[in-house]
């Protein structure tokens, strides 16, 4: 449920935290949003959020684990999880095996789910950033999943906080 400004600014901090961890869950991150309250326009918090990154390679980690994989649909119905596929509505279910080997071989090399900002993008375009991210070595494949969870909680954030 998203929350206008006023709104955002005098709730209750614990319903407020729990919007932003449907944003992006790094406590860190959700701290960071939350100290700067009251916040005078939508700009002032958006930069308050971006100034909180980038995440550290652990706060990226458990970041991911809140995330389904590209081409399936997320289990939990909840804000997150509507946001989700919302974002991956670019995926068809005729590319699903695809996506399915894709992300077996992306999570065997790197051990992590493969992490994109997919909102506006066509499950083809992804599946081909998919496979050309495996050509990363772990370290700045991290900080790229690190970049896409960022936009994304960028993007979340603004659905969550209107005017």
């Amino acid at each position: 449920m998203p929350l206008d400004l006023d709104e955002f600014n005098r709730t209750d901090p614990e319903r407020v935290r729990a919007l932003l961890t449907a944003c992006l869950d790094v406590p860190r991150w959700v701290d960071a949003v939350l100290a700067g309250r009251p916040y005078p326009d939508l700009e002032a918090v958006f930069l308050a959020a971006k100034a909180a990154t980038p995440l550290l390679p652990e706060e990226i980690r458990r970041a991911m684990d809140a995330h389904p994989r590209i081409g399936e649909k997320p289990a939990k119905d909840d804000t997150g999880a509507r946001w989700s596929r919302s974002e991956q509505s670019g995926v068809d279910d005729s590319a699903a095996a695809e996506f399915r080997a894709a992300n077996a071989a992306y999570e065997e090399r790197f051990g992590h789910v493969y992490l994109v900002c997919a909102s506006g993008r066509s499950g083809g375009e992804l599946l081909a950033d998919l496979r050309a991210r495996l050509a990363n070595d772990p370290e700045t494949e991290l900080a790229v999943a690190g970049s896409e969870l960022a936009k994304i909680a960028q993007l979340r954030l603004e659905k969550a906080v209107t005017a």
